[in-house]
């Protein structure tokens, strides 16, 4: 069994969805939380499946470089390491040597890096990658890709996304010869199902070279397309841009899955112009920095207003955290230093990007996507009270 997607409604743009992978279904749009090492940081997988996660995002360089894919493999996959039955999502780990800028080298094979753990030397192929991924074993995997840097001229962008299409080929080349090998192939109920590769989208910021790259990375033919390249340091209507430029290309069918994006506010509009899939850590990233997101606006818990603030972070808000905790409570373990702060910040922040896409997908499915759109962006610009 290949992947399953199928579009229930459309709003404009928007699409509501189910993918349908070997370890369950996920109902789309979709926030992945982003599980770098196998983990959400301080977040136990119950919780997860308590705050309706359907899919996570796992990191292959982190892996790769600790435990090891093949101690993973030999413990039956990531899902069975972790004790996680729901979707899991691998990237490459392109764009974590992409970050390396200082240790690594590119070349037609592939690239050359040294681990930020202990400087040792290392080498990642396309072949290298899906080989790593296959042995992680997650349902959604990603073909090796460079993610270009910005700024970025044409000559650049376009050289980048010529490898980009090469390692494509080659990615999906050794999957087709190698797929079979996934460890959870062993359990009975999984043996006849696989894991489905995506593509990616390059191009740098250059709308020419997106559409060349959609196109031929369409005729690849991939279950699943994503776009790459962006949130690496480009204005937001830059973003916008690229986006309107490329999706129209993709397959109508098949899940689009946008990488590394972004805000609330940001995920909303990229759910509304046809995204299926986004991922980002902003959510558990700024919950321990004391950055909360509530339906009224960014908070800072941190701030000394709180001290003596006995409401709830998001009165409108339904999570453990809301029901439990107050703000003066949160504002007490931050400054202490507790590690519990962390916890609690980001499970609040967890869920209130899952009910924002949950909300999202609830009004495509009533075809009310412009209504909810026009309520939502002004709520979260402002300092919430």
């Amino acid at each position: 069994m290949s992947l399953q997607f199928s579009i229930e409604a459309r709003g404009g743009d928007a699409r509501a969805g189910r993918l349908i992978t070997p370890h369950g279904e996920i109902r789309t749009p979709v926030f992945m939380p982003v599980g770098t090492l196998g983990s959400v940081k301080g977040v136990p997988q119950e919780v997860l499946e308590e705050l309706g996660v359907e899919i996570l995002l796992s990191n292959t360089y982190h892996l790769y470089l600790r435990p090891g894919i093949e101690q993973v493999r030999q413990l039956g996959g990531l899902h069975r390491f972790m004790g996680w039955e729901g979707g899991l999502l691998t990237d490459s780990g392109g764009f974590q040597v992409f970050s390396l800028s200082q240790l690594r080298k590119v070349s037609e094979e592939g690239v050359w890096f040294r681990s930020h753990l202990d400087g040792s030397a290392h080498q990642l192929t396309p072949e290298a990658a899906i080989a790593a991924q296959i042995g992680l074993g997650a349902d959604l995997i990603m073909a090796f890709d460079e993610c270009t840097e910005y700024p970025a001229d044409s000559k650049r962008a376009h050289d980048s996304m010529e490898l980009t299409l090469r390692w494509a080929a080659r990615s999906k080349r050794y999957f087709e010869e190698h797929k079979h090998e996934v460890p959870w192939a062993r359990n009975s109920k999984l043996e006849t199902r696989n894991q489905s590769l995506f593509g990616i989208v390059q191009g740098g910021m250059h709308p020419d070279l997106r559409k060349e790259s959609a196109e031929r990375t369409r005729a690849l033919d991939f279950p699943g397309y994503a776009i790459g390249g962006l949130s690496v340091g480009e204005p937001r209507a830059l973003t916008n841009e690229i986006l309107a430029a490329t999706l129209p290309l993709l397959p109508p069918d098949k899940p689009r899955y946008v990488m590394g994006v972004g805000t609330p506010e940001e995920i909303v509009h990229y759910a509304a112009m046809g995204v299926d899939m986004m991922d980002c850590v902003l959510p558990t990233r700024a919950a321990r920095h004391g950055l909360l997101y509530t339906s009224q606006g960014k908070l800072n818990i941190k701030n000394a207003a709180f001290a003596g603030d006995e409401r709830p972070v998001d009165p409108e808000c339904g999570c453990r955290v809301c029901a439990r905790y107050s703000r003066a409570y949160l504002r007490h373990l931050y400054s202490s230093g507790e590690v519990l702060a962390q916890v609690l910040n980001t499970i609040h922040n967890l869920a209130f990007y899952l009910d924002t896409m949950r909300a999202v997908r609830h009004a495509i499915l009533l075809g009310e996507v412009t209504e909810f759109l026009s309520g939502y962006r002004a709520r979260l610009n402002s300092p919430a009270r």
